[in-house]
């Protein structure tokens, strides 16, 4: 399975969606909270290209993007496809 990761903050519908979709594929991930640390959403918007919104969610290392963008994928049945790849 492949390594996921999302960058997340306290108060964020958005974060909330993510999360929940992962959780109903049963993919597990890391939660990072970035609400009141300066450095870790420094190290997110320099992994993100330089967006500061949240949830930042990353497949493996490489960028999916944010909720939209992960259910897009989920959507095109391409979503399945990289989470059971491995390193």
């Amino acid at each position: 399975m492949a390594r996921v990761e999302v960058y997340t903050q306290k108060i964020c519908p958005y974060c909330v969606r993510a999360k929940a979709l992962l959780s109903r594929k049963g993919v597990a991930y890391e939660e990072i909270d970035v609400t009141d640390d300066v450095e870790l959403r420094a190290r997110m918007v320099e992994r993100a290209g330089g967006r500061r919104t949240v949830p930042e969610i990353f497949i493996d290392g490489q960028i999916v993007g944010g909720y939209d963008d992960l259910k897009a994928l989920d959507d095109r049945g391409e979503l399945d496809h990289l989470l059971a790849q491995t390193d």
